[in-house]
């Protein structure tokens, strides 16, 4: 036995990076998955795969509800889906602020609001929001992601409150920079990739990026019915970023 046995969940942008770590480990820990993705293509055969682009609400409700009909069951959504965009406040336009909120923050809205329903009928029901260490640090160049991110923040302990009485756990992680694809991508558009990513791992006070996995596993942490207690909390997975203030390694 497992603690995720016999538990049904979604994982949205499970088909790489966060999101596949996500629900590789929830099915090795005994949970039926599924992941939803706009090419859900490649996945392990422990993982089933739903087409599903969360800024449209009627993909939305159908994936979740195709879940269901095929499972018979949902107990926990990993809202993960999401996009990144790089500048200051005046870097993006209209519509890259509205495409990236659209996804960051009401595609987490619409998969919920579409899981609500059978959600409360588990016993074991649980939401955990991928958010960031945006959220609650000034990052240069990072203007609306960081806005999209502190929005799931809020959202985050807004639900938790809304939903805690109905048996529905809410929760967040919060990732430092993580070596996932997205990143992998704004270092091959680096000046230096090098050179850049060497900066982006000395911000972090473990000295390296944050892995998949490792967010993973803070994720099942706040999924799992182990952790029944745990709620409303945003949990920070960046190497020490956000609470250490250390000093220069020369003045160590």
């Amino acid at each position: 036995m497992t603690d995720f046995d016999g538990l049904v969940a979604i994982v949205t942008g499970g088909a790489s990076g966060i999101g596949l770590a996500t629900a590789d480990l929830l099915a090795a820990r005994g949970a039926t998955v599924a992941a939803l993705d706009l090419k859900p293509d490649g996945l392990p055969d422990q993982i089933a795969g739903f087409a599903c682009d969360v800024t449209d609400d009627t993909q939305v409700k159908s994936a979740v509800d195709s879940v269901v009909d095929r499972f018979g069951r949902l107990d926990v959504v990993v809202n993960n889906a999401g996009i990144g965009a790089v500048g200051d406040v005046a870097a993006n336009s209209d519509d890259e602020w509205h495409r990236v909120l659209d996804v960051n923050v009401l595609g987490m809205a619409r998969v919920a609001r579409h899981a609500l329903p059978y959600l409360r009928k588990s016993p074991k029901a649980a939401i955990v929001n991928t958010c960031s260490i945006a959220a609650w640090a000034g990052l240069p160049q990072r203007a609306l992601y960081s806005a999209s991110k502190g929005a799931v923040y809020a959202l985050t302990l807004a639900m938790a409150a809304d939903h805690v009485r109905e048996g529905i756990r809410v929760n967040a992680v919060a990732p430092g920079t993580a070596d996932t694809p997205w990143v992998g991508r704004l270092l091959d558009q680096a000046a230096d990739p090098a050179a850049e990513r060497a900066a982006l791992e000395a911000r972090q006070p473990t000295g390296r990026l944050v892995s998949a996995a490792e967010v993973a596993n803070a994720i099942a942490y706040l999924a799992s019915p182990l952790s029944g207690a745990t709620v409303g909390t945003v949990l920070a997975v960046d190497g020490g970023m956000y609470g250490l203030r250390l000093r220069p390694p020369a003045q160590q």
